[in-house]
């Protein structure tokens, strides 16, 4: 008997992206899935259309806001509640190829110490770019996706360990995260599937990318432009990571320089006038790290 997957999607106000990624999912080779839409309050008809075309999904309505990390734990204590052997942690602007379940689950149970499996992720937009195909850090524990930007010439054809996973679709196993604990609510967004993968490792279980599980993501496009929330989040979080997993001192040097760097540059140089709410945004990160501030940034 095939293991049991429940596909997890958070939907906040993106109805047609939400019911496009239902839709691919239905296409699934893979038979042994159910499906849970979180819905954080929308007010786009999202909860109506679900319930009118997905009657099989189960839809639980959420009560409270609380990020990308405290609103999927929702969903994820729910699937292991009603006993999945896997979790499939998805993005409402996510679409996969229909063998994409498939390879994932294949991935994972073909060793017993996979705790996360991610798919090779491809831009929406221009569907043969590659958006991530796995996470790493660099000198100062920032995150970078591994090949971003780069066009699809089979660099990456087999199964790896990678550091880290794309956030936008997480096959978990659920005795990890019986293991190493759900997403920690403190990230609410930013660097929350990053901790997570990570903190895994530490506990001796294996990260692992399937390039031949294909998935297609309509968020971060190639000209993807944050805003100055994504600086804060970053920052903040950023710091709450290495505290949590205790980065080397060397690392820690190399972030607050790196942080002082950007602030003076973003100040003093007229060039960078542009930036400074994400001058005072990243100040506030740094200021909310130092003093425990977390969950939604303030207003």
């Amino acid at each position: 008997m095939n293991p049991s997957v429940t596909i997890v999607i958070l939907n906040t106000n993106r109805r047609e992206d939400t019911m496009a990624c239902l839709a691919s999912v239905q296409r699934s080779m893979y038979e042994e899935y159910s499906v849970i839409v979180l819905d954080n309050a929308s007010t786009d008809g999202s909860v109506e259309a679900i319930r009118a075309a997905h009657p099989d999904v189960r839809l639980i309505e959420l009560a409270e806001n609380k990020g990308y990390a405290g609103n999927n734990n929702v969903g994820i204590a729910a699937a292991l509640e009603q006993g999945a052997d896997w979790v499939l942690v998805l993005n409402e602007d996510t679409e996969l190829a229909p063998d994409c379940l498939e390879r994932l689950v294949a991935a994972g149970m073909s060793d017993v110490h996979a705790a996360f499996v991610g798919p090779l992720v491809y831009h929406h937009s221009e569907p043969e770019l590659i958006q991530s195909a796995g996470v790493e850090l660099g000198a100062w524990w920032e995150s970078h996706h591994i090949g971003q930007d780069e066009v699809d010439r089979g660099q990456f054809a087999t199964m790896r360990a990678v550091p880290a996973l794309s956030g936008c679709a997480l096959l978990v196993r659920a005795a990890a995260i019986r293991d190493v604990g759900l997403l920690d609510e403190r990230f609410f967004y930013y660097y929350e599937e990053t901790e997570w993968c990570l903190r895994a490792s530490r506990h001796g279980w294996l990260i692992l990318n399937e390039p031949r599980a294909r998935i297609w993501h309509k968020g971060v496009q190639r000209d993807y432009q944050p805003g100055p929330s994504v600086t804060y989040y970053s920052t903040r979080n950023h710091f709450l990571m290495m505290s949590k997993l205790e980065a080397p001192t060397g690392a820690w040097s190399k972030a607050w320089f790196q942080n002082f760097r950007t602030l003076t540059s973003w100040s003093v140089k007229p060039r960078w006038r542009h930036m400074r709410p994400h001058r005072d945004a990243m100040w506030q990160g740094t200021l909310d790290f130092l003093r425990g501030h977390w969950g939604m940034r303030p207003s």
